[in-house]
């Protein structure tokens, strides 16, 4: 078994849609999604946002 790691950038407004069809385009076995949270500092306080989602897929 092989197992490729893939790096999906993503922005608030089009995550939903990217990672989506990103899915739809792969062909092994999807074991996980892991997002890349970086914490940041606003007005209103801390908060966090996601730079990018790491996918690991599993091929035959």
């Amino acid at each position: 078994m092989k197992y490729r790691v893939h790096r999906l950038e993503v922005k608030k407004n089009t995550a939903q849609e990217k990672l989506e069809n990103f899915l739809n385009q792969l062909e092994g076995e999807v074991l996980t999604v892991i997002p890349y949270i970086k914490p940041t500092f606003q007005l209103m306080g801390a908060t966090s946002k996601i730079e990018f989602l790491l996918i690991v897929e599993k091929n035959k």
